[in-house]
């Protein structure tokens, strides 16, 4: 199992690491700083700085086929032959990339508190984040914007705690999603708070204050199904707003 740095501290933005498996779906590590693609959220790109200066580049990082497995995917399958088990390397994503995913994914949060009904699909990248909420009724997208300004100008703290999943079982409607379920398995699940505003399991990167989100836009409201209507956040000023 690889050790997850990122879901105790989601500004880590490297780490020293030993390699402990290639094959032809990328490179494992004993720990890494590189968040997996997975809960809505796209895997982190980067890069691993061998001993000798040379740089491989990542261009995803996936989940692997067992629990706890985490796959760098190279961007240049070349660049296997230069990895080998028990090398150590230096582990860099792409701040950027990270730091627009930890703005949307806790916006997200904000959504869903704003919008009290259940997620049945969910999307957050580099350039938006979208959010489809299960109902019938009608969204204003004034009223959304206007209220996810008010949280992220409230500055509400965010942070994270553990639960074992007998006490997520106990209590059932912590759950907003109907699509992506609780990562489970190791006998716990990760708790994300933002405090006085939302409260759900979620194993992705945050950041610590809703300040720190900026200021959004909400791009499009579609009726995708009769009884989906979907959100796609932008942040305001970007060239995808």
């Amino acid at each position: 199992m690889t050790e997850e740095l990122f879901r105790e501290d989601a500004t880590l933005t490297e780490c020293d690491a030993v390699v402990t498996h290639v094959d032809e779906r990328g490179v494992q590590l004993d720990r890494t700083v590189f968040y997996p693609h997975g809960g809505g959220q796209a895997g982190d790109r980067g890069e691993l700085v061998l001993a000798d200066g040379r740089v491989v580049a990542i261009a995803d990082t996936r989940k692997g086929e067992q629990p706890g497995e985490i796959v760098h995917v190279l961007a240049n399958a070349d660049d296997r032959a230069a990895l080998a088990a028990g090398a150590g390397v230096r582990a860099r994503i792409d701040v950027e990339r990270r730091r627009a995913h930890r703005r949307f994914h806790t916006a997200t949060h904000l959504l869903c508190a704003l919008v009290p009904h259940p997620v049945d699909g969910c999307s957050i990248t580099a350039e938006y984040a979208r959010l489809d909420f299960h109902m019938t009724d009608p969204l204003d997208k004034e009223a959304l914007e206007a209220g996810l300004a008010r949280l992220v100008a409230e500055a509400h703290p965010v942070s994270h705690r553990w639960i074992s999943d007998a006490e997520l079982d106990a209590n059932p409607g912590l759950v907003r999603s109907m699509s992506v379920q609780p990562p489970r398995g190791t006998g716990r699940v990760r708790l994300l708070e933002i405090d006085g505003v939302d409260l759900q399991p979620c194993g992705g990167t945050h950041v610590s204050n809703t300040s720190e989100i900026g200021a959004l836009i909400v791009k499009k409201i579609e009726k995708k199904s009769a009884s989906t209507r979907r959100v796609v956040l932008a942040f305001k000023g970007s060239i995808e707003d």
